[in-house]
This record gives structure tokens, C-alpha cells and sequence, in this order.
């Protein structure tokens, strides 16, 4: 039988990324149009708690492969693991959410595995090994249709366009593995330093409030709007590049894609760049002082006006609603 393998993701804590359920999630929609079962692979220094938190997620099995190498990410460590492990299952697909791991590990895997690869999948279509992978390109103004052709296609794919999937049916078999020793790694874990805030990661939020060149630098009304809402806080690549927020905040093309149910777009024109990274949100508010911003062009609500007029008022009704 045909097998999609759902590559799995812990964050520097050691917990599960939640991206991860997105991908088997994606897995499930595969495995479901192609026949095949789904296996999950966890690579980790102990990968036995996260692969016991994801048996029960629909899968056939989790493979736990735990060693002293594995305890912090390493793209020439983990890339022959995952590739050895697809070869031994015979793996059909080979798959990750397209995080900043999943983009720097996979196209690594699918090198050493001769595989053809598509990159943030949106869609699959078919049946069997004829599987279709819709992706976007250009910014997401060009929607394309690929058929991958190889025996094994690897992919990541864009967490947003699929849920996050639910624990249900009966426990997967979790199988420990040991991959041969990589060899020398000439890459080298030193540090991680983690920028920590109390508002929710841009890329889980339920609502993101994101400033642009509008603000002028100045983010103070964006980010207490966002703590009366409980939001993230994102930007422009405008407002990035001027050196105004940090770049992990960054929402677009080159940034985070981001698609929560409501998303506050202040002082962003709506560069093409821009939309590509949120313009799957549920929900839409742009707020900008020109009627002719691009942004309106996505938006489900707008509102012409200066945002440091805007936003004090909006923040006041917000908190006398509640």
C-alpha cells in the first residue's frame, strides 16, 4: 500500500509545533485521495512524548526516532534520517508544513531522495500516484496545477489552507527507529534566542493587527489595540525595511502567511507583496486614509481616516462593548 509520511515539528522547547497538525491534516486529504496509509516521523533527543501525542491523531503509525543529535534541529542531521526512513517505509510522499524548518529541511530531503518537490500546496487533486499539488506563485496571483514525476514527491505545504486535525479513531503504532549516524555534521548548534512576548504568535493567532508605512514608525496605537483584542501584532515589509518593528513580525510574500479569523490591516496600502500573506483571513478590516488604497480592493469592512484618530476611538468602543 502507497504511504504519505507527515514529517512532525517540536518547537526549542521541545513541544509540538502546532503547524504539524495543519501538515497531517493535509497528509489525511492525501492519504484519502491517493489509498495510502498516513505515518507520521518524529525526530527528537526523546521522541517519545510527541509521537504518543500524535497517535491518536488518525494515523497508521508514528515513527520515533530519538537521539543526543536530534535534540535541537539541524537540516544535515535530520534530512538523512527522514530520507532513510522514506526509502525503508517506500514511502509515496514525503511531507511538512512549510514553516521556516520545512523550508530549509525538505528541499534537502527531496535531494537526497531524487524526488520532485512543490512547495506550499494549497490543494490536491486526483487519485492513486496521480496526484495534482496546486500551489501559488507570483504572490499568489498565479494559482498553478503541478503533477510531480517521480516515483517519491515531496512537498510542504501552507498550513493555513488546511485545519488543524482532530484526535479521533484508533491509536496509531508508535514505532521507535534508529537512523544511521549522519556522519560528520559540519553545522553546529550554539544558541537560540527566542524573542518572547505575551501576545499570541503570528502565526496562531485568532486576530492580527498589523501596521504599515501609515504609522509613520510609531506602533503604540497598533499594539494597544492588539492587547485590548488579544492579538498578535504583524507589519508590512515597508515598515520592516525602515527598520521600525522587528522582522519576525513581518506579514507577506517574504514574511509569515498568516489566516486568522480577523485581520486589521492600519496604515497598509495592500501591496501585492502584502496580500499574498493574509489575504486567506476570514474576516478583513482595513483602515487607511486613502480611498484608493489596494487594500479596500480584499477587505470585507473599511474605513477612510487617520489611524491616530481612528484607532483611540475604535479601542474605546471595543472596551465599552465589553
Amino acid at each position: 500500500m502507497s504511504i504519505v509520511l507527515i514529517v512532525a515539528e517540536q518547537q526549542p522547547d521541545g513541544a509540538l509545533r502546532k503547524a504539524t497538525l495543519n501538515a497531517l491534516s493535509a497528509g489525511k486529504a492525501l492519504a484519502e485521495k491517493s489509498g495510502a496509509e498516513l505515518h507520521v516521523v518524529v525526530l527528537a533527543k526523546d521522541a517519545s512524548a510527541i509521537a504518543n501525542e500524535l497517535k491518536d491523531h488518525g494515523v497508521k503509525a508514528v515513527h520515533a526516532g530519538s537521539a543526543p543529535h536530534f535534540e535541537h534541529y539541524i537540516a544535515e542531521a535530520f534530512a538523512p534520517a527522514i530520507a532513510e526512513l522514506a526509502q525503508n517505509l517506500h514511502a509515496d510522499f514525503v511531507g511538512m508544513a512549510s514553516t521556516s524548518v520545512g523550508k530549509d529541511l525538505m528541499p534537502r530531503v527531496a535531494a537526497k531522495l531524487k524526488a520532485a518537490m512543490a512547495s506550499d500546496v494549497m490543494k490536491f487533486e486526483g487519485s492513486g500516484t496521480d496526484i495534482t499539488f496546486t500551489r501559488p506563485m507570483w504572490a499568489g496571483n498565479v494559482i498553478a496545477e503541478v503533477k510531480l514525476a517521480t516515483p517519491v514527491k515531496v512537498f510542504t505545504v501552507r498550513t493555513t489552507e488546511f485545519p488543524p486535525a482532530q484526535k479521533g479513531g484508533a491509536p496509531g503504532e508508535v514505532k521507535a527507529f534508529t537512523p544511521a549516524a549522519p556522519g560528520e555534521v559540519k553545522t553546529k548548534f550554539v544558541d537560540f534566542k527566542e524573542v518572547k512576548s505575551a501576545r499570541p504568535q503570528l502565526t496562531e493567532a485568532r486576530v492580527v493587527v498589523s501596521g504599515g508605512r501609515g504609522t509613520k514608525g510609531d506602533f503604540k496605537e497598533i499594539e494597544a489595540l492588539a492587547d485590548v483584542l488579544g492579538a498578535a501584532v504583524g507589519a508590512s515589509r515597508a515598515v520592516v525595511d525602515a527598520g521600525w518593528v522587528p522582522n519576525d513580525l513581518q506579514v507577506g510574500q517574504t514574511g509569515k502567511v498568516v489566516a486568522p479569523e480577523l485581520y486589521i490591516a492600519v496604515g497598509i496600502s495592500g501591496a501585492i507583496q502584502h496580500l499574498a500573506g493574509m489575504k486567506g483571513s476570514k474576516t478583513i478590516v482595513a483602515i487607511n486614509k486613502d480611498p484608493e488604497a489596494p487594500i479596500f480592493q480584499v477587505a470585507d469592512y473599511g474605513l477612510v481616516g487617520d489611524l491616530f484618530k481612528v484607532l483611540p476611538e475604535l479601542r474605546d468602543a471595543i472596551k465599552a462593548a465589553k
